[in-house]
């Protein structure tokens, strides 16, 4: 047989077919340490080939997303939805990681004021970028009653904040890392101080926020894309072989 019978290739959406040029990572402390973040770019650079993307990192320790946030007045300065303009949006980036939520939310920051804000950013960011949007949900912390005033957070605080996130990116068509699901609130992930990952940790944010991207964005596959007509004729000659085999394995059992 040297023709291949009428099929449809199995597809879904393709945020991005094309390589990622720019990549903003907007966050906190975990986005500032880098270790995350440069993993999900050595991913990147290794799937996606040249040109090599660049990647702004637009983490400051500390930071909440808004003044609204009660943590704000002794936190790191100018906060998410201050900063967002000069931090993001100057860099026309194709691809925004927003990682916020944390400090939110173990600050006590309700979760109705925190979307607000959140959907401030993530509406402009498209509107003004056109950039596919990343959130990911909240860090696992291993101790909640330290640090005040962070000390008011829970897992069941962090549980209704995800689903917030997970709201806002089904309302604005962005994309969720689950960074909580990906460390399993398991201890062992976290370093001392209960609040930041470990390296282990950052290693498994990291490779959730690329899955994420990589399951939804084509452009990340492009060293591996071969040419529509090039395609087709090694999927005649793998479709004949494997078609050969069957003939073989059952002429070998007569």
């Amino acid at each position: 047989m040297s023709e291949l019978p009428e099929f449809e290739y199995v597809t879904r959406k393709d945020y991005h077919p094309e390589p990622f040029k720019c990549v903003v990572v907007l966050g906190e402390s975990h986005v500032t340490a880098k270790k995350w973040v440069d993993e999900f770019t050595s991913l990147l650079t290794r799937f996606q080939g040249p040109p090599e993307p660049r990647i702004v990192n637009a983490g400051i320790g500390g930071n909440a997303i808004s003044t609204r946030s009660p943590g704000c007045p002794g936190s790191a300065r100018p906060s998410a939805i201050e900063r967002y303009q000069a931090d993001v949006i100057a860099h026309e980036p194709d691809l925004v990681i927003l990682s916020y939520g944390l400090n939110d939310m173990r600050a006590g920051m309700p979760p109705e004021d925190f979307r607000e804000d959140l959907c401030k950013i993530v509406g402009d960011i498209q509107e003004k970028t056109g950039a596919v949007v990343v959130l990911t949900t909240v860090y696992n912390m291993s101790a909640y009653a330290l640090f005040s005033p962070y000390d008011v957070g829970s897992p069941e605080a962090t549980e209704v904040y995800n689903l917030v996130i997970r709201q806002v990116a089904e309302d604005y068509d962005a994309l969720v890392a689950d960074i909580w699901e990906a460390e399993g609130q398991a201890p062992w992930v976290m370093a001392v101080d209960t609040v930041h990952a470990n390296e282990l940790g950052h290693t498994l944010i990291g490779h959730r926020v690329f899955e994420t991207v990589a399951a939804n964005c084509s452009g990340v596959a492009q060293r591996f894309k071969i040419p529509p007509d090039e395609a087709r004729e090694q999927l005649k000659e793998k479709h004949k072989a494997a078609l050969q085999r069957t003939e073989q394995r059952v002429a070998s059992l007569k």
